[in-house]
């Protein structure tokens, strides 16, 4: 082989080179397990993290959202359902603006009726429900969602400021109170304020005739996640990892 000839393909190497690194990375975003259980945690993270990033043209997953499809992974949730509920946030979220409809990533429907609804860079965002009043049914974000404070319902639709990132649904029955209805008789009056301090875990008395706790006001400004930092099991209420919030019944 002459000089001229190495020379030709020593060229169209140079030239064919940047195709290569390229075509590895499209290689490697294809590539994640239906059950992401089987990678490692920070190989979790960099699958879902360049999921979003493909999804939204560049952008970076905000924190508690990354911290959320981490936590439903160990419950159960495959790649294809956290790659279904980023597409949806990103329709519903639009751009990040200061107000206006949409920001629920995750959608209606999800938890029986539920939306999610979030504030991004403490700026208000208003998702439409139809709802005359809404409950939060959980609170995804490291910022409390305080109802009156932090979210709350007007014109059929739940407004959320202050960072407060949560998921919502219908109360039922007639206005008033922090829950908009759905409440009765004596339980309408019964609370009980649970506090883990220095994040330990805690149990509080609780009867049990009143049925199962629900979330009615964190008090904390760590989150109170249900099944995470705050649950009923065995007839007792628990809370941990800093969660202080008080609990009420359906």
């Amino acid at each position: 082989m002459n000089r001229w000839t190495l020379a030709c393909l020593a060229a169209a190497l140079a030239c064919s080179a940047p195709l290569f690194p390229a075509h590895a990375q499209i290689g490697t975003r294809a590539y994640a397990p239906e059950n992401l259980t089987q990678l490692s945690s920070s190989d979790r993270t960099r699958v879902i993290s360049q999921e979003y990033a493909e999804q939204s043209n560049g952008r970076r997953i905000p924190d508690d959202q990354l911290r959320f499809y981490l936590a439903q992974v160990n419950s159960g949730w495959s790649f294809s359902r956290i790659k279904q509920d980023i597409a949806t946030s990103l329709r519903g979220g639009g751009s990040g603006g200061s107000s206006g409809n949409g920001g629920n990533w995750g959608g209606g429907g999800q938890n029986g009726g539920s939306i999610r609804c979030e504030s991004q860079n403490n700026r208000e965002r208003v998702c439409t429900t139809g709802w005359r009043n809404a409950r939060l049914v959980r609170q995804i974000s490291g910022t409390a969602c305080v109802e009156g404070r932090t979210w709350g319902t007007r014109n059929g639709a739940v407004w959320v400021n202050g960072g407060c990132r949560g998921e919502f649904a219908e109360a039922r029955g007639s206005s008033g109170g922090n829950w908009g209805g759905g409440w009765g008789g004596a339980n309408n009056n019964y609370s009980v304020t649970c506090s883990s301090n220095d994040k330990r875990r805690s149990s509080c008395a609780w009867e049990a005739r009143r049925g199962r706790p629900v979330l009615i006001e964190q008090l904390s400004g760590s989150a109170c996640r249900e099944n995470q930092t705050w649950g009923y099991s065995n007839g007792s209420l628990w809370v941990s990892n800093g969660c202080r919030a008080r609990f009420g019944v359906r």
